[in-house]
């Protein structure tokens, strides 16, 4: 495992409690102590990782972008043909595609992995959309089985649809999430004194818009009812604009996904509730992090 941070270190926690042998690597040595406190073996090289008389299987969860790159042309010139190389990060699907071309001409495996279900799915159950050539997925679908939610993997196909359909996912997440904020800074305006966390409970009961993310609301509002302590910046980290940029190349209208989008690019400039649940619901589901507002900026401030 290389990146033992957030969901990285989750995954390996959920490997090892599944009997899978794994070592870790991670930049980071207190985020290598942190693995090893959880009995997890880890290197301080990526080089140290590598069995030059055995098949390698290496997952990657590193941030997409530069980072991913350059550990993937590293990995071309350390692995041997026959190794299987999964990212699991949040990478471009066209991006998935250079390094799907770059691992082949040294006869290495790719399969790109888009992983969904935040940090309690990483340990617990995670959900995986995975592409790239089937015979590497096949070798290594015990390890998605093992480690996946029930019915939580899924094998997609041609290299890069699986980051192809997180990139979706994702951004059908993002207008997701905006409609619940939206509705949530309708009634924090609304003329009556609603409990936000025993509404949130309430409509995760039998309701049709029930859901994981309404259940982190119902968490946020039972530790700060107003989210005073939360500064409405929503963060975003690039799938949602990558959707809607595949959406005007294929001439498909996505008209939620974008206004989501846009919201989150207009909370960089000024504080909002729907910001505040935005950032509340990131921060349970994937760690991300939140700016602390000041108190006292509730409905009657």
């Amino acid at each position: 495992m290389i990146g033992l941070g957030k969901m990285g270190l989750n995954i390996a926690r959920n490997m090892k409690q599944n009997g899978i042998e794994v070592t870790g690597y991670d930049i980071s040595e207190p985020s290598r102590q942190e693995a090893e406190k959880e009995g997890i073996e880890t290197v301080a090289n990526v080089e140290d990782l590598f069995d030059e008389n055995e098949r390698n299987i290496v997952w990657s969860m590193l941030p997409a972008g530069k980072i991913t790159d350059e550990m993937i042309e590293k990995l071309a010139s350390l692995l041997k043909k026959g190794d299987i190389v999964i990212d699991g990060g949040n990478s471009f699907y066209k991006d998935s595609l250079r390094h799907y071309d770059t691992l082949k001409k040294k006869g290495i495996y790719f399969l790109d992995a888009g992983t969904s279900g935040g940090m309690n799915g990483a340990l617990h159950g995670a959900n995986y959309m995975i592409g790239g050539d089937k015979e590497a997925f096949d070798t290594v679908e015990e390890v998605f089985r093992k480690t996946a939610a029930p019915d939580g993997y899924l094998y997609t196909g041609r290299p890069g649809s699986g980051h192809y359909l997180k990139m979706v996912h994702n951004g059908i997440e993002y207008g997701m999430m905006q409609a619940i904020a939206e509705g949530f800074d309708l009634l924090e305006h609304s003329p009556y004194e609603y409990d936000n966390a025993k509404v949130a409970k309430l409509w995760n009961h039998g309701s049709v818009i029930r859901s994981w993310l309404v259940e982190l609301m119902e968490e946020a509002f039972e530790a700060d009812p107003q989210l005073e302590n939360v500064k409405g910046v929503m963060f975003s980290s690039g799938e949602g604009q990558w959707t809607i940029e595949e959406a005007l190349r294929l001439k498909v209208p996505v008209p939620v996904i974008a206004m989501a989008q846009m919201m989150r690019n207009r909370s960089l400039e000024d504080d909002t509730f729907t910001g505040k649940v935005v950032a509340s619901m990131r921060k349970g589901f994937g760690g991300h992090k939140i700016v602390k507002g000041e108190a006292g900026h509730g409905k009657d401030s």
